[in-house]
């Protein structure tokens, strides 16, 4: 019996391919890879351009990109917001374009989140070598610039034959969509091998759905953990992002209702309890909030779900100071799960979670540990209101002030984005979260120029959600190409640019370390000794905003703000408020723990030496939990 096939290019067939790839979970089944990203170069063009081209938007939608850097952080932005279920596609040349690739995987794997790269490479007939952009080294004539993608990508792979695309993909496939090896996947291209055709089986063309498991929690493993548990005095649980990618929301609350178990949250997993729930203690870590790092400093039982314990949660690991202190981790991922030696549940969140929440029937904290963090939640609220409040509403507005402004605007389902500088330690103590989605923190690699094509991605899952890509001056003149995509797409994204006149948080770091803010200020060389001191640099970013195509609404006064910010809110293009803050008033609460940034040992500057006498004490309070 002959085996129907198809003739089409490598390129073609894994257009159809993917076109043809779903996800399913709870009965629900998405597309595993909705549309793709690309730039064209000779490394590309005639094979996925071409592919692309007769495949039409039907069969897979495609977007244009200015970066492949900000390519791959928009297609992270989609798989976030759609909880992984939902993941797009990069296509870069060689080259340049495809080392471009290497920052937004290394974020995406860190994050644990999908998205399928596909760069070019060189012939893999070597018919033609060395190519342009081909890297040639002396011993290894197989390595090309695609293996920088190895360590940052879940899985690697380079169709180096047209019938290796097979399990090649089917491969790329299986890691996406698997919640415990998901990250950045990279099918490297030969362009030679793109072109070349092959007499395909049908079947490789068949719909394929993926199930994404909720695998139950075991059962010794759930003893050992309600008795944990049931044992425990001043438990306190970590929220983390896996609690969101499981859409674990609902169960953490009844959990907690049933309990009176407060909870502190990761960056990643703010948001997993509303802001006003009473068992809702906000950010832990260097980052938190008094309330969570007092209460974490005394737990005898952190309970971890769905989350990673980065230095920032941990406070480089003096945090968690009672003698007594144990942990339960609950998490898909067993390499997750056994971190700070702890009792291990490896299961899905959600399932664990309720599974949790049945064998605890009856059991609920002391009243007294209740009364005492919902006494501290609400000295911290009243933090807040501060910062958030400006007493002269014709007054500049400081970075807080901004916040409070904007939280005053958005709705329940708006979405706020940011990833590095000042702005996640104000916003993880202060933003007061509404719904599951509204807080979007990229903190895993804190990427500067993440926020902009990231707000891309999220308006592209959720086109009728408000969009808001909150950056300073710092991470605008990273990467503002996207803006140019944003308009040719008509999507709404709203982008908040603050200008501060360098890299404001770095700035306070380097004061903090003493390295008394060196090269962090964007400021003309001094005229005495040719330091950055000299006066603020003469660039006006806004008109760069409206040189792309943005609408721009230019502020100085916290009225104003606020009124810019209701009218991007209703606007239907991409619309930018820009505003300078004023830096010189404090208005943020310092930080409530510790993180570890090593201070120079031996020095001749009294700030430096200053900072190591304070180095010194605070590594003291460092402990290893076994």
């Amino acid at each position: 019996m002959t085996t129907p096939t198809r003739r089409l290019t490598v390129a073609q067939a894994l257009v159809q391919f993917l076109s043809v790839q779903y996800t399913e979970r709870d009965g629900v089944r998405h597309r595993l890879i909705a549309g793709t990203w690309g730039i064209f170069g000779h490394g590309n063009v005639a094979g996925l351009g071409q592919a692309l081209l007769e495949a039409g938007e039907d069969t897979m939608p495609f977007h244009q990109g200015r970066n492949e850097q900000a390519m791959v952080h928009a297609a992270v932005g989609y798989a976030r917001q759609l909880d992984r279920l939902s993941a797009q596609a990069v296509t870069t040349s060689i080259g340049p374009g495809a080392t471009n690739l290497v920052t937004g995987a290394a974020l995406a794997t860190i994050n644990r989140l999908p998205v399928l790269l596909l760069p070019g490479d060189y012939f893999a007939t070597r018919a033609a070598d060395p190519l342009l952009q081909q890297l040639e080294h002396p011993v290894e004539a197989d390595l090309s610039v695609n293996d920088t993608l190895r360590p940052v990508s879940r899985y690697f792979d380079r169709v180096m034959r047209p019938e290796a695309l097979i399990p090649a993909a089917l491969n790329a496939m299986r890691v996406l969509a698997d919640p415990v090896e998901t990250g950045a996947v990279t099918l490297a291209l030969p362009q030679d091998v793109q072109a070349e055709a092959y007499d395909w089986p049908e079947e490789f063309f068949a719909d394929r759905v993926w199930h994404v498991r909720r695998p139950a929690a075991d059962p010794f493993e759930l003893a050992e953990a309600v008795e944990a548990i049931r044992s425990a005095e001043r438990p306190v649980i970590v929220a983390g992002g896996g609690i969101h990618h499981s859409r674990a929301e609902e169960a953490l609350k009844a959990l907690v209702d049933a309990t009176g178990i407060p909870v502190a949250s990761t960056q990643a997993g703010k948001g997993s309890l509303r802001y006003d729930h009473p068992a809702d203690l906000g950010g832990i870590g260097h980052t938190g909030t008094a309330v969570s790092d007092d209460i974490a400093r005394t737990a005898d039982l952190v309970i971890g779900v769905g989350t990673r314990y980065t230095d920032f949660t941990t406070a480089s690991h003096t945090l968690f100071q009672n003698p007594a202190v144990r942990f339960v981790n609950l998490n898909i991922t067993a390499f997750d799960a056994h971190k700070l030696a702890a009792r291990t549940l490896v299961c899905d969140a959600r399932a664990g979670l309720t599974a949790l929440t049945e064998a605890l029937a009856g059991h609920r904290v002391n009243s007294v540990y209740e009364a005492e963090y919902r006494e501290g939640k609400e000295r911290w609220e009243r933090v807040v209101d501060t910062a958030f409040t400006a007493p002269d509403e014709n007054a500049v507005p400081t970075q807080t002030q901004l916040l409070g402004a904007l939280d005053a605007v958005v709705g329940d389902d708006d979405v706020v984005i940011n990833a590095a500088g000042s702005l996640p330690g104000d916003l993880h103590k202060l933003w007061r979260a509404r719904s599951p989605r509204q807080y979007h923190l990229e903190y895993g690699f804190s990427c500067m120029g993440y926020e902009i094509p990231a707000g891309i991605g999220v308006q592209q899952a959720a086109p009728d959600t408000p969009v808001w890509s909150l950056v300073g001056d710092g991470t605008y003149l990273m990467m503002p190409t996207e803006i140019v995509t944003a308009v040719q797409e008509g999507l709404p994204v709203n982008l908040v640019l603050i200008q501060n006149h360098g890299y404001a948080s770095i700035g306070g770091l380097s004061e903090s370390v003493g390295g008394e803010r060196f090269g962090t200020a964007y400021r003309h060389r001094s005229p005495t000794d040719g330091s950055f001191t000299g006066a603020p640099l003469p660039v006006d970013l806004a008109a760069n905003v409206a040189s792309l195509g943005m609408d721009v609404l230019r502020v100085k006064t916290v009225r104003e703000l606020r009124e810019a910010l209701a009218t991007a809110r209703a606007s239907d293009r991409p619309t930018c408020v820009y505003v300078e803050t004023d830096t010189a008033t404090p208005t943020a609460p310092p930080a409530e723990a510790w993180w570890d940034v090593p201070v120079a040992e031996t020095a001749s500057r009294a700030s430096a030496l200053q900072a190591r006498e304070e180095y010194d004490r605070q590594v003291a309070d460092r402990r290893r939990h076994l």
